[in-house]
């Protein structure tokens, strides 16, 4: 097929309306012997048994897929690698934009201006051959130390072009963990910008693996000398840009089961592990996905969720595939909104920390308004509440009275929104599809799965699950009998997470002892516990790991119950703890600065500053009372409640070693970090239970 073949069949995809999605059934199966005798259809998911003939009936796959496990796009199969993929799209969407920033030459912030897929791939082929001819060898691994920006995705085209492995460094990991990480995965360039530069140069005598450093945005005349180490050498992007343009190289294509990254995950205790993944888990699990949902030629995406992430990552595959624009961001989260507004999205991928404070801010506001104002938007909430629930097309006068206003925080054209990374409460998904409407899809998904184990259907209207497995592998629940999860649950089967297929990574670089988390049948085993809701959808429920008990043999998931606290006006973070040596939980909260100034200025509370004002029992006070609400509506049991609370000023962050770049919190340091307030808590809870009069 050559490329107006191509183009002429992206055109016609584009113009075809989408397929309703209806709810599926068996008769889909019909036509496959096979299938009517081994797989049995719920409406999105497939249930087989794991052997055949004799085995249980436990085995979940896609009913997109139910008997063969996807592993390249239907449409074009010959797509096996990353190279393939970004070759295919160029020669498909030549003209067409690609990668968008704002951020000018001269440091200026304007409007977007934009490089075509063509132009990137010119752009590729000449960094790749850069990289030859500094004698950096076929399957060498290749940093990356910076943020996202277009260098970063024109980097990552030239490691698969030139079969190079890419190695993510987390720009918020710290010194301790790149020095590790590059020493560990033996890299031997790295790109990165002026500010990580200093970080390098500061350690780089540690790295003797490390032949030749790339500035991103630097200037010839200000690059420092190289190092006394023998054959290390700093160079610009923009000189080896010009390097590989005038001397270019041929490409060096891998095979799809060659390495496509070295993915370091943080982890909240240890050292970084190296997760090893293919070309091919990267073809296949976006291959999957892309039997559900679709993307075009039209759409525009925002790139801010780092690239060193697996999310984003995936993401980006996906939308090359189907031609789409990618716009980053100007590097600063707080100016994230204006960035919104600049490109107008139409697909924007996010996690549940951010999504929380978009519920928080948009419903604060809508109680501060009062009166008629707040009236009509519940008004409005409930009438397309009630149209959604009904299957019928909410009135379009709600979204020109009220939300309309609403999605244009997000550029008013956002017609896909996407969740991971942990679990998104089901009354902020619900918020989520009737203010922003279109598709809101949450999935689940790891870093060793090559991203997404499921992922909901479009069209499924329901809330409170992660969706049906991905075509690209099955899925099954594991017993585990210590935390009472059996695969003979009655009303719905529980247990582990366990996933299998093509998207599971090769194992963990230079680790096989943790790589035992896959077993001698190819199961990768999650750690995250779960259900199986009627029709075949994923339920997350607990973690096997982060569980401990209480005094009176209660278990307790504390991310489970910290993530109904994020709903909390007055949390920002919070970090819940509890031990076998005590009946009640505690808990720490970083507080929402602006929150809980409010409030003290109408109750007409004085205080000099934030931490005199989070030291204030009535705060305490007011905070537990609304943490308690917040639990009484997502109905946590009794033992689930916190007892008290510290109020903190400072926000858990990467540089005080409180959360993972992930932004998940690392407890066993947390919990040394606050260990003075947590026996404060427990014993202020002790000596108010023996104040109490005695029966």
């Amino acid at each position: 097929m050559d490329a107006t073949d191509r183009r002429l069949r992206a055109v016609s995809a584009h113009l075809q309306p989408q397929a309703t999605a209806a709810r599926r059934t068996s008769d889909s199966l019909a036509p496959n012997p096979t299938a009517g005798e081994y797989a049995h259809v719920l409406g999105y998911s497939a249930v087989l048994p794991e052997k055949l003939q004799t085995g249980k009936w436990n085995v979940y796959r896609s009913a997109h897929s139910p008997i063969t496990l996807i592993d390249r796009f239907s449409d074009y199969p010959d797509i096996g690698t990353l190279h393939d993929n970004f070759v295919n799209a160029v020669e498909t969407f030549r003209d067409c934009r690609y990668l968008g920033t704002r951020v000018h030459s001269d440091g200026t912030i304007g409007d977007y201006k934009w490089m075509t897929y063509g132009e990137a791939g010119t752009s590729r082929a000449a960094i790749g051959s850069g990289l030859i001819c500094h004698g950096i060898p076929k399957g060498a691994r290749v940093g990356l130390y910076f943020i996202n920006r277009p260098e970063w995705t024109i980097v990552d085209n030239a490691c698969s072009a030139y079969s190079y492995v890419s190695v993510p460094l987390y720009d918020t990991l710290g010194p301790d963990a790149v020095q590790f990480i590059v020493n560990h995965a033996s890299v031997e360039a790295i790109f990165c910008v002026p500010e990580t530069l200093r970080t390098l140069l500061s350690f780089i005598t540690q790295m003797p693996c490390v032949r030749l450093i790339v500035v991103v945005g630097g200037v010839d005349e200000n690059m420092p000398s190289s190092p006394a180490a023998a054959g290390m050498e700093i160079i610009t992007y923009s000189m080896l840009h010009r390097q590989g343009h005038m001397s270019p190289q041929p490409f060096r294509p891998p095979k799809p089961e060659d390495v496509a990254t070295i993915c370091y995950t943080s982890g909240t205790t240890g050292t970084p592990k190296g997760a090893v993944l293919s070309h091919a888990n990267f073809i296949a699990n976006v291959a999957g996905q892309d039997l559900g949902v679709k993307f075009y030629p039209s759409d525009v995406y925002i790139s801010y969720l780092p690239l060193a992430h697996i999310y984003e990552r995936t993401n980006q595959i996906w939308l090359v595939h189907r031609g789409a624009a990618v716009g980053f961001y100007q590097g600063d989260n707080l100016k994230l909104m204006d960035d919104l507004n600049t490109l107008k999205p139409t697909v924007f991928a996010s996690v549940p920390r951010l999504y929380n404070k978009i519920y928080a801010a948009i419903t604060n506001a809508v109680k501060e308004s009062g009166g008629l104002k707040e009236r009509l938007f519940h008004a409005a909430y409930n009438a397309k509440r009630q149209a959604i629930i009904n299957g019928r097309n909410p009135s379009p006068v709600w979204d020109k009275l009220v939300f309309n206003k609403i999605k244009a925080r997000l550029g008013g054209r956002v017609r896909v929104m996407s969740s991971g990374a942990s679990p998104l409460s089901p009354d902020v998904m619900e918020f989520l599809r009737i203010c922003f409407g279109g598709d809101i899809l949450e999935g689940y998904g790891m870093t060793e799965t090559s991203c997404v184990i499921t992922l909901m259907d479009v069209g499924d209207i329901s809330i409170g699950h992660v969706g049906s497995p991905n075509p690209a592998c099955e899925v099954k629940l594991v017993d585990v009998p210590e935390m009472n999860y059996t695969s003979e649950d009655q009303p719905y089967p529980r247990g582990e997470i366990c996933a299998r297929g093509p998207i599971i990574f090769q194992g963990y670089y230079k680790d096989e002892v943790q790589t035992e988390v896959i077993d001698e049948d190819s199961w990768l085993h999650t750690g995250d516990i779960g259900l199986w809701l009627p029709g075949g959808r994923l339920k997350i429920i607990d973690r096997k790991k982060n569980i401990f008990k209480l005094a009176q043999g209660e278990y307790i998931a504390p991310e489970k119950i910290e993530n109904v606290y994020a709903k909390c006006k007055f949390i920002a973070q919070c970090f819940v703890y509890g031990d076998s040596f005590n009946s009640c939980l505690v808990a720490v909260v970083a507080v929402e600065p602006e929150v809980l100034k409010s409030w003290a200025a109408l109750e007409g509370i004085q205080y000099e500053d934030l931490r005199q004002l989070c030291s204030d029992p009535r705060a305490r006070a007011a905070v537990l009372a609304d943490m308690d609400s917040i639990g009484k509506e997502a109905q946590l049991r009794g033992f689930e409640f916190v007892k008290a609370v510290t109020l903190v000023a400072e926000p858990f962050t990467l540089e005080n070693g409180l959360l993972t770049p992930t932004f998940k919190v690392k407890r066993p340091q947390a919990k040394a970090y606050f260990a003075k307030e947590i026996t404060t808590m427990y014993a202020q809870l002790l000596d108010a239970e023996s104040a109490r009069p005695k029966l």
